[in-house]
């Protein structure tokens, strides 16, 4: 929370970006995580193909949600 009890704004995870979030792009590494666990980027609209791209490239990418769909 901020100092004004307002949620800080999510940003997407692309560097030297700042605009706010939209969606979580969830992915893990199979050498060292299990095929549970998710690791969490979060994206803009303008950055989500790129990251998910990035991922998939090196088989780490699972699957993209809306932001805030986690159930954990």
């Amino acid at each position: 929370m901020s100092a004004d009890g307002a949620a800080p704004e999510l940003t997407c995870s692309a560097k030297g970006c700042a605009a706010p979030a939209a969606v979580e792009v969830r992915w893990n590494n199979p050498k060292i995580h299990t095929p549970d666990r998710r690791k969490i980027w979060l994206a803009c609209p303008d950055h989500r193909d790129h990251l998910q791209s990035f991922l998939s490239a090196r088989g780490f990418w699972r699957e993209t949600e809306p932001l805030g769909s986690a159930d954990e």
